[in-house]
């Protein structure tokens, strides 16, 4: 065990992040490194035809990972966890999340995963000339207006996951600039909603209130966010050790969280966060010239403007495959623990042709908006000619999961003109060394950088950003001055024909919707 006196508990920051496929808890002590951690696995469920997480499992898995990180904690320091400096909670962005003034939910949680909402995406882009894209929350509440759902007119609350979490922890109705520009366009001059926006909206609903006053309120990072509440303490922690009245930063969306993991909030920097879903923020220098469906238009922690480029699959297939990898091993009789087969099946990736063989394959769990399709299905297909093998298989694997992205980001480096340096890139998709960094630098073209410290993602940023509050510095300043400045990096560029490789796949993979939509349309 470590000697007590190696660590203040009044200096330390919890951060806790609701992934779509992990809830993570990290505490990071007065040097910003993680001391302890704990995490609790779920995925999302069909609940009356949507994508949802029941709330049983939302608080069962807050609380499991407290618990582990608690037990880490005292494995290693041997005093229990009572008190910390800060705590901040994140996660996925986006979805609906309805309440009445009573706080009970009206109908499942639909996340952001559900591709549900174009009639109002459509309709709203459109009275805006703005791009308000199917994930995000007012598309959600538009779209069960149109639809005539009886709970529209007895909502108190939206939430998104994050703020909802937050206020059963300090009854506090409040968001971050990040997390808000993922419900309703914020405008990032004011960072708050969009009045001009507001306006429009309450003209087009039919309904008893303005979208103001079901909204939460809007902070920028660094602002108190209200205090964890004994009821909070107990939902957190059931032993009852830890006290109430600890400050908490506003909560914030897993885009955000991966801008500042990456120290990605400077204008004219990018990270792409690569997971069971894959985004890609560029913090903008201007306002596009032309409005562009295919983006996001969101703001940073501190609401700067940022242009977002969401895919809604990324690694679920390729996890699938592996998944059936290690059951082919089990069967014979052998065994291999998971990470390292991981490690050797992705490896096979670099290994392969450059454009994959003439493989082709599509990673729809779900509906991919990006290339126009509402639903998805897996799909791998080949031509008899094609080289199939292990390594192209799984190189096809990869460029799949990045292609949608690869779209969205054409847009802003050839007709925005936009060049980066490099991009930050975090999330599992990097978790394998090497092997993520020269796939997404050949698909992006750019290279890419990992940093060692972004190793627990959202969990350790939204941590980080507990800890910034209430310091006077930039949230740009703090990072480079009190988080970043030792950190130390690896950059990977890829080949040109890597890149050439990953075009001519792309190329292929854009002429072969019409297979995609015959999956969707027959099976």
């Amino acid at each position: 065990m470590k000697d007590i006196n190696t660590v203040d508990l009044k200096k330390c920051s919890l951060g806790i992040e609701l992934g779509s496929t992990r809830i993570k808890a990290v505490l990071i002590d007065e040097k910003n490194n993680s001391i302890a951690q704990g995490s609790y696995t779920w995925n999302n469920e069909i609940i009356d035809d949507y994508y949802s997480y029941p709330l049983d499992k939302i608080w069962s898995g807050v609380r499991s990972s407290y618990s582990r990180l608690k037990e880490d904690f005292e494995s290693k320091y041997s005093i229990k966890i009572t008190i910390v400096k800060s705590i901040g909670i994140s996660a996925m962005m986006h979805g609906y999340f309805a309440f009445d003034d009573e706080d009970e939910l009206l109908v499942p949680f639909r996340t952001w995963r559900n591709t549900t909402t174009e009639e109002a995406s459509g309709i709203l882009s459109e009275k805006f000339k703005f791009p308000i894209p199917q994930r995000w929350s007012v598309s959600h509440h538009y779209q069960a207006i149109l639809n005539k759902e009886d709970h529209v007119n007895k909502i108190a609350k939206l939430h998104t996951l994050a703020s909802y979490v937050h206020y059963m922890l300090s009854s506090n109705f409040v968001i971050g600039v990040g997390d808000a520009s993922g419900m309703f366009p914020v405008d990032s001059n004011t960072k708050n909603y969009n009045s001009e926006f507001v306006k429009i909206y309450d003209d087009l609903i039919s309904v008893d209130y303005s979208i103001l006053d079901v909204l939460p309120e809007v902070l920028s990072a660094g602002k108190n966010a209200g205090y964890l509440s004994g009821k909070g303490a107990l939902l957190l922690d059931e032993d009852g050790d830890l006290q109430e009245g600890i400050v908490m930063c506003p909560p914030e969306g897993d885009a955000g969280t991966g801008m500042v993991a990456t120290n990605s909030v400077r204008v004219n920097s990018g990270n792409v966060s690569a997971g069971t879903s894959v985004f890609a923020m560029i913090v903008l220098e201007k306002e596009l010239s032309a409005f562009y469906k295919e983006l996001d238009l969101v703001t940073t922690p501190d609401g700067k403007p940022v242009a977002m480029v969401h895919a809604n699959n990324c690694t679920g297939e390729y996890d699938s495959w592996i998944n059936l990898f290690k059951q082919v091993i089990e069967a014979t009789g052998l065994s291999i623990d998971v990470p390292t087969l991981y490690d050797k099946i992705l490896n096979q990736a670099l290994i392969g042709d450059e454009d994959c063989g003439g493989l082709m394959a599509y990673n729809y769990l779900s509906g991919e908006p990006m290339t126009g399709f509402d639903d998805g299905r897996p799909l791998f297909v080949r031509a008899l000619d094609s080289s199939f093998n292990l390594p192209n298989f799984m190189r096809a694997q990869l460029f799949s999961s990045l292609c949608a992205l690869r779209i969205g980001l054409d847009i802003l480096f050839e007709k925005e003109g936009i060049e980066l340096n490099s991009i930050t890139g975090h999330g599992g998709f990097f978790k394998t060394p090497v092997v993520g960094q020269t796939v997404m630098a050949a698909a992006t073209h750019t290279p890419i950088d990992v940093l060692e410290s972004a190793g627990e993602g959202g969990a350790w940023g939204i941590a980080v950003l507990a800890k910034f509050v209430g310091n006077k510095k930039s949230l740009q300043q703090f990072l480079d001055e009190d988080v970043f400045c030792d950190v130390k990096k690896v950059r990977i560029e890829a080949s040109q024909k890597d890149c050439d490789g990953f075009d001519r796949f792309l190329d292929r993979y854009m002429k072969a919707f019409a297979v995609e939509k015959s999956a969707v349309d027959c099976i």
